[in-house]
């Protein structure tokens, strides 16, 4: 299994590299498109930058992959929520458990306690 992985990931390598050395010509990135650059206030957002086109792409599917993340993070809370609260239910529980016990065993013989909490 290790070297599937290791043969799927140098495929990757492969395909990510000769995609970038195909793209490596200049693009420029805007802000803004061509039209709202007119608008009064707009130049506090207009920025541009020239970059290789493969390093827009890169960017452009790390940053998917990032805001997949943050969402779905966002979307399990309630679960991850529950959880929590369903641990802390089985902890106090257990302790009322506990507490019943050495009431119920505090006049039993220390053996014949023993002998009821195992079984």
């Amino acid at each position: 299994m290790r070297y599937i992985r290791y043969a799927f990931l140098a495929a990757l390598a492969i395909v990510l590299v000769t995609l970038a050395l195909a793209n490596r010509q200049s693009v420029t990135l805007n802000t803004l498109p061509e039209g709202l650059r007119a608008f009064p206030g707009s130049g506090i957002v207009d920025y541009s930058i020239e970059l290789p086109l493969f390093i827009v792409i890169f960017g452009g599917i790390v940053a998917g992959i990032l805001l997949g993340f943050v969402w779905e993070w966002l979307r399990e809370h309630k679960h991850r929520a529950e959880a929590s609260r369903k641990t802390g239910e089985v902890k106090k529980l257990e302790r009322e458990l506990k507490k019943t016990q050495a009431e119920r065993d505090k006049d039993k013989d220390e053996v014949l306690a023993l002998l009821d909490q195992a079984s």
